[in-house]
């Protein structure tokens, strides 16, 4: 009897605790709707407001979903979605989403799945928990949860459901429900880029897509094919034989009614049509037959959309594009240039900017045609916009040619004079080029680089004044009136220093042309050589001047010791300096107080003007030597002479004056040497000069090694292969050829190859048999790196490439550490 009252006690109190909890059930508030959660949120004052009724909502829902809550799950989870779209974690609602996508009501699974694509994707595991429940909506009788499965599926499906799920998908394709069908389209787009190699199983359904009435199946059939096209080339040859097909569903859209369901600003549903001209352009691109069929269509696409609203303006710019990418006739390119050419005097400032873009993509082939709007590309210089005064810039500095350079140029100077300092670097650069290639005189080349220096000379390129500094001595007969025109220029402005740096470099070679008032260009001014020197050391001395243009400054005086009479006033302003804080100022005048006093008979020989720099044109590379990448100066010169031994005495002085002391060390020869003779140092310094008529000794004579080739970049479309020799003179020389070539279907011009070495080893970078690297494999352009590695250590090669690609400019860099042994053992 006791054991049989203990159990009826038990039961008595699992009853009394399930009683209790229903009770506790019952008494839970009930959950308030999305809709009144929205207005508390709203109400908040504070951002720490609303994160604490974030929280006390986000404890009641978690305590609801911890009772096993199935009334009330629905409006959790939406309201939970929406505390997600705020920006608060929701992670812990994952799993109810899965309950309600089970459920057999349509308003939870709507629920479920809108959850499932907002708090899942493929990188949690979760995910796969709900593929038996898409695979059984995708065969439900309801055609509303077959939409909610395929949209699921196209939205988060990773590679493992779409391939457990492709064939549903492929089944619902080839069904006649048009709502089902354009989203298993885009379902199918999901599936292939997760797994490309199932788009074969859709082939067979694409046939009949685009026979489909409805405009959603039609459009979401066009995005289906073009994806298919773009990741296959075998799909690519295989719709091209739909192109008449497409042609005539534009057709129908341009010449067809008024349609309210598919009217967009009066233009019959452009998304539709903006697709179509997408797909024809991947199938007419490199195919003649398929080009010619879409001609016509393009035309009148072209001549018959509306311009007046931007929705016109999307369609002509694909029109366009589609154009100018496939093989059209000379006629359809003018009239699409001349499209882009409306757009430039659109109001609307993005059109603007579209239109310059294309243009300058467009340029290098249709030239002519673009010169049409070089006026209207001129007045969008002073557009207020920066970004379309850049490409405006960039494509007028494009439309340069020998016919037009004075009124660009003067156009271009007048930008440059009145624009931001953000653009007056790229600027300046592009008037040096285009006046150095297109220059119809010597005197306007000159004016035009002084107008530059002169305006923007803080932002030139290191190279310009070189460059203007070789083009001055070529030009003999404008050497008074350039030292005269920039001796102007420094009375006016020295805070210019790459003016400061070439006006100092004239007057110390030309100083006796401006002190005698020899200018016949134009009226001579009347200088003394006290008011030259009295300019020159004020520049010294000036806080604006930098180290390197007092280094000009200071040889440019010590240049005028030979040239005017005031002999004893330069020893001391070259004295002066002789204790200078900056040591390459104080090597200056040490060495130019040593040949005042050690070398005084050879002074006027030494300080002689500048012979002219020819540029050479030969039939192969010039060579340039560098060293670790670097450019050197004194390799350009002594590459083709032969070693001379020099006397321990003045010889060596003489090269610390020529500045041999600083050269870093280049690639070292056998050659033949010649005897000291007594002629004197300077007669052996320039001796051997083939005055013999011998043929001047070679520096390599490289033989085949039989070292693999290496493939050293692979990117872009850009393939550089190295090719390996060594020298039978020098075995610690490698000879290295690169091949660069191009397979993508524009040229890359303007190409430039740096590369460097570490310290250990010794490079020499010869100059490219080209700087263009034509299209489709069609060429290749070849360099020489020449390397010596004494130390016979692994070779690395760090490599900079630089180019120009569809109007882009582009940049890499890259390490090169994989080198046959061969080739440096």
């Amino acid at each position: 009897m006791a054991q049989l009252h203990v159990v009826e006690d038990g039961n008595e109190r699992e009853k009394y605790s399930s009683f209790f909890l229903v009770s506790l059930r019952l008494r839970m508030p009930t959950p308030i709707r999305l809709r009144e959660l929205i207005r508390t949120i709203r109400t908040a004052r504070t951002q720490a407001e609303e994160r604490e009724m974030i929280q006390k909502e986000c404890a009641s829902i978690r305590s609801s979903f911890r009772e096993e809550d199935n009334t009330y799950r629905c409006r959790n989870v939406a309201k939970l979605l929406y505390m997600h779209m705020l920006g608060y974690p929701a992670h812990f609602g994952q799993l109810e989403c899965l309950k309600l996508i089970a459920s057999q009501k349509f308003t939870d699974k709507r629920i479920g799945y809108l959850g499932a694509m907002l708090l899942l994707d493929e990188r949690q595991d979760v995910h796969l928990l709900m593929t038996n429940c898409i695979k059984n909506d995708l065969n439900h009788n309801t055609q509303y949860v077959q939409g909610l499965a395929l949209c699921t599926l196209g939205c988060m499906g990773s590679s493992e459901m779409c391939r457990d799920l492709a064939g549903e998908v492929e089944k619902l394709l080839k069904i006649s429900n048009s709502y089902l069908r354009k989203k298993a389209a885009l379902c199918a787009v999901h599936v292939i880029r997760k797994v490309p190699e199932l788009m074969e199983m859709f082939l067979p359904a694409t046939k009949n897509l685009l026979s489909e009435k409805n405009h959603g199946v039609l459009h979401t059939s066009v995005v289906l094919l073009t994806e298919m096209c773009e990741r296959s080339p075998d799909m690519l040859s295989h719709f091209r034989k739909l192109v008449p097909q497409l042609v005539r569903i534009l057709k129908n859209l341009i010449m067809s009614g008024y349609s309210p369901e598919h009217d967009v600003s009066g233009i019959s549903d452009p998304f539709l049509q903006v697709r179509i001209l997408k797909l024809l352009r991947m199938l007419g691109r490199s195919d003649d037959d398929s080009s010619e069929a879409m001609n016509d269509i393009l035309a009148q696409v072209a001549t018959n959309t509306e311009t007046s609203k931007n929705v016109g303006n999307a369609i002509l710019y694909e029109t366009v594009l589609t154009i100018m990418d496939i093989k059209s006739e000379s006629g359809l390119r003018v009239l699409a240039i001349n499209i882009l050419g409306r757009f430039l005097l659109n109001n609307d400032k993005n059109i603007r900017y579209v239109a310059l873009t294309s243009l300058l993509k467009t340029v290098q082939t249709d030239h002519n045609a673009v010169q049409r709007h070089r006026s209207t590309i001129v007045d969008c210089l002073k557009d207020v916009d920066v970004s379309i005064k850049r490409r405006a810039m960039e494509l007028s500095f494009a439309l340069v040619n020998g016919n037009n350079i004075r009124g660009m140029m003067k156009e271009l100077l007048y930008f440059l004079d009145s624009c931001d300092p953000e653009f007056k670097a790229d600027c300046a650069s592009g008037i040096f080029l285009g006046a150095e290639k297109y220059a119809p005189s010597k005197r306007w080349h000159i004016d035009t680089i002084m107008r530059v220096l002169t305006t923007a000379g803080s932002y030139v390129r290191d190279d310009s004044v070189p460059n203007l500094i070789q083009l001055i001595t070529n030009s003999m007969e404008m050497h008074a009136y350039t030292v005269q025109r920039l001796y102007k220029a420094l009375l006016d402005d020295i805070s210019q220093q790459p003016l400061v740096q070439v006006a100092s470099w004239c007057i110390g070679e030309y100083g006796d042309l401006l002190v005698s008032g020899r200018c016949e260009e134009e009226e001579p001014i009347q200088v003394t050589e006290d008011e030259v020197l009295d300019v020159l050391e004020g520049l010294l001395v000036s806080n604006l001047s930098s180290p390197v243009t007092q280094g000009y400054v200071l040889t440019a005086i010590m240049k005028l010791s030979t040239r005017v009479s005031t002999v004893n006033r330069i020893k001391k302003v070259v004295s002066v300096y002789g204790s200078n804080i900056d040591v390459e100022l104080q090597q200056r005048a040490v060495e130019y107080n040593a040949l005042f006093k050690k070398y005084d008979h050879m002074r006027s020989a030494l300080l002689e003007r500048m012979p002219i720099m020819e540029k050479t044109a030969t039939n192969g590379p010039t060579e340039t030597a560098q060293t670790n990448g670097e450019v050197e100066p004194s390799a350009l010169d002594l590459k083709n002479l032969p070693s001379v031994p020099q006397a321990p005495g003045q010889a060596n002085n003489l090269l610390d004056l020529l500045g041999g002391s600083d050269a870093a060390p280049v690639i070292q020869t056998a050659a033949p040497t010649k005897p000291v003779s007594a002629g004197g140092e300077l007669l052996d310094l320039l001796g051997d000069l083939s005055l013999s008529g011998g043929p001047a000794p070679t520096l390599f004579n490289d033989i085949a090694a039989g070292i693999p080739p290496m493939t050293a970049y692979n990117k872009n479309g850009l393939i550089i292969e190295f090719t390996f020799e060594r020298s039978n003179l020098n075995p610690n020389i490698a000879v290295i050829t690169i091949h660069a070539s191009n397979s993508t279907e524009a040229e890359m011009t303007e190409f430039v190859f740096q590369a460097a070495v570490p310290k250990t080893f010794q490079l020499q970078l010869l100059s490219p048999s080209s700087n263009i690297i034509p299209a489709l494999n069609q060429g290749t352009i070849t360099q020489v790196i020449k390397v010596l590695n004494p130390q016979k250590q692994q070779l690395r090669m760090r490599v900079k490439l630089t180019y120009t690609h569809n109007g882009s400019p582009v940049q890499d860099l890259t390490e090169v550490n994989s080198f046959p042994p061969q080739s440096w053992q």
